[in-house]
């Protein structure tokens, strides 16, 4: 059976005086659980002033939460994860034209990652990050939906310029923004060892995918190495808020997949 274990840490800086950013998971209560519905882990970094962000985020993550706790039995993870973020895209604008402020701009990212079997099924909108860290190196599973990077991908930009371009901060897709949002779907085989981090830019943006895969398997206890990372990205920059879920991969379970239903493999 999957055997996972994680951590998850939000910090507001050194600068801001609140947090904008959300964390929330849901662990299976049952090993039935687990084989239908496995691990849910979610992490929204809220935009838009007037103190508004925090409300985008919260209502997001809560709602993917919520969503995934009512998930029908062996829904496949792909369109699982796609309906939730969906569901918060929705929550998100209904939030805004409850709060009697609409138009102000409340918008968040979101980065949802569900673990079952041997599988981890990752949907983001906006710049919030899930890396793998395998064999001690981190790779990047996501692409930030910003102006710089659409510039990149185009061309009109090269990834050094983008590290320094006005707009590399300026989201091209998030929550809120309207009324159907495109979500951005990865799924990978997991291994054990492997160490998947969901992450915030403002941990991103202060250490390098070098040193967070350093320091996530440095330390055998990942309560120690959120705070590692958490402090380090506040060391160096420390001007935005910083979340991180680190999620290890102990142990999978093998599956094969026949007519969108799992069946275990020898």
């Amino acid at each position: 059976m999957l055997d996972i274990e994680f951590a998850e840490l939000s910090d507001p800086g050194r600068v801001r005086s609140h947090n904008e950013d959300y964390i929330g998971h849901v662990a299976p209560e049952s090993p039935a659980r687990a084989r239908s519905h496995g691990w849910i882990f979610a992490l929204a970094d809220g935009v838009g002033g007037q103190r508004q962000g925090e409300v985008a985020s919260r209502a997001a993550v809560q709602e993917v939460l919520g969503g995934f706790r009512r998930a029908k039995e062996n829904i496949l993870p792909k369109d699982l994860v796609i309906q939730l973020v969906q569901a918060a895209n929705a929550r998100v604008c209904e939030s805004e034209a409850i709060s009697g402020r609409a138009g102000v701009g409340m918008a968040s990212t979101i980065v949802v990652c569900g673990v079952r079997f041997d599988r981890a099924t990752v949907g983001h909108v906006g710049d919030s990050r899930c890396y793998l860290i395998r064999s001690g190196e981190a790779r990047c599973l996501t692409r930030d939906h910003t102006l710089a990077a659409e510039q990149v991908r185009m061309g009109v930009l090269s990834p050094g310029e983008a590290e320094e371009a006005s707009t590399r901060h300026v989201l091209s897709r998030s929550l809120g923004m309207n009324l159907f949002v495109s979500v951005e779907i990865h799924e990978i085989q997991l291994l054990p060892g492997d160490v998947l981090v969901l992450c915030s830019d403002g941990l991103y943006g202060g250490i390098a995918a070098a040193a967070m895969a350093e320091i996530a398997g440095r330390h055998r206890d990942l309560n120690k190495a959120a705070r590692e990372l958490i402090a380090a990205a506040n060391e160096r920059d420390g001007s935005d808020n910083a979340s991180v879920q680190l999620i290890r991969i102990r142990n999978v379970e093998r599956i094969g997949m026949y007519r969108g239903r799992p069946y275990k493999l020898r």
